[in-house]
């Protein structure tokens, strides 16, 4: 999964820098040409910032996943641990594995 979200990465970058000169290469041209390079101007300007931003997120939240499941990992219950000891929380808020019948009322009289 690692080497999939990876090619991945490399694929988006690949992508935009593929398009970033693209469009670069395309303002040269028109000015070589004297031609009016305005559509290619709105485009980049609007293009090329856009698109640097996208991969740049993507890339961070790429790092940033990969830096929490790294933190994550090693968080296993022992032999002789419980969940409580390990930081894990199962209880989903709905007083899971508790008798409730048993328990005191948590409502005011």
């Amino acid at each position: 999964m690692f080497m999939l979200q990876v090619a991945s990465l490399s694929w988006i970058w690949f992508f935009v820098l593929g398009i970033t000169w693209w469009i670069i290469t395309l303002l040269r041209e028109a000015l070589r040409l004297h031609d009016a390079p305005d559509a290619s101007v709105v485009i980049s300007i609007v293009v090329i910032p856009v698109f640097l931003t996208l991969a740049s997120v993507l890339t961070y939240v790429f790092v940033g996943l990969q830096r929490h499941r790294e933190n994550d990992s090693p968080r296993r219950l022992s032999a002789g641990s419980s969940e409580k000891d390990s930081g894990v929380d199962d209880s989903n808020g709905l007083d899971a594995g508790r008798n409730v019948e048993n328990s005191p009322d948590p409502t005011p009289r």
